[in-house]
């Protein structure tokens, strides 16, 4: 890795780790980043998920107040993000590398339209502040937690955008709160992810390491000035980093 691969990547890191705890969806900087310098699509998405981890396990601990009285919660919804990251992130192995190379494209359009559609998903979830609602959303909530832990494990941009949608459907509680148990839940299904990546297949270590030097970074800062940032703005780079990145891997 020269000095300019490695000065980009850390950047975008660092910007990854900053989005992953203000917007979720961090993947569309660094893993675009990372096909831009000629990476294999699955070597670029392993080695961005273990650099991811840090990241996002800082955003968790600088959220750490938001925790508070969430443990029943999060244990109930940390089995089901478990089990989901493992299963993903076993499909991502399993399942052949021209089957990646079809369907990310399309994911990442995807996740850029939900991170676009972002803004009425909050509002939907301020205005069910006031409603009646399961405290734990039930079965229903479950399998939503277990189905967005199987994308994340197996492609993890703006599966924080599909937890907080889900959350604003069948959770009442402080945006703030469900941020928090947001951050912990993705730190869940890409830390179980990572295991079984480390374990099982190649990674590109140097590109990971600066990953985690960078989202650790990000994701501290973002967990303390997130809320003063423009999140209109976020949406916009993510939206254009991710149209191009789907462009780029449908020309090649």
């Amino acid at each position: 890795m020269d000095a300019l691969t490695m000065i980009a990547i850390g950047g975008a890191s660092v910007a990854a780790g900053a989005i992953n705890a203000v917007v979720g969806s961090g993947t569309l900087i660094t893993f675009p980043t990372l096909l831009a310098f000629g990476y294999p699509p699955v070597l670029a998405n392993v080695s961005n998920n273990i650099g991811l981890v840090p990241g996002v396990l800082s955003a968790a601990h600088g959220y750490r107040h938001e925790l508070k009285g969430q443990s029943k919660r999060l244990v109930r919804f940390g089995a089901c993000s478990l089990v989901g990251g493992l299963v993903g992130a076993l499909l991502l192995l399993a399942l052949p590398v021209s089957a990646f190379d079809a369907v990310v494209p399309v994911l990442i359009l995807l996740a850029c339209c939900l991170v676009m559609l972002q803004p009425r998903l909050n509002r939907w979830l301020t205005a069910r502040q006031g409603e009646d609602s399961d405290q734990d959303g039930g079965m229903p909530m479950l399998c939503g937690v277990l189905g967005a832990g199987i994308y994340g494990g197996y492609f993890g941009a703006a599966q924080g955008v599909l937890l907080m949608g889900m959350f604003g459907s069948w959770l009442r509680d402080d945006l703030q709160r469900l941020n928090a148990a947001k951050n912990v839940l993705a730190t869940i299904v890409n830390g179980v992810a990572a295991v079984v990546f480390i374990a099982v297949t190649e990674v590109d270590w140097a590109a990971a390491g600066v990953i985690a030097l960078g989202s650790t970074l990000g994701g501290t800062l973002g967990a303390r000035v997130g809320r003063r940032l423009s999140p209109d703005a976020l949406r916009g780079v993510i939206a254009v980093v991710g149209i191009t990145a789907s462009v780029i891997m449908l020309v090649d």
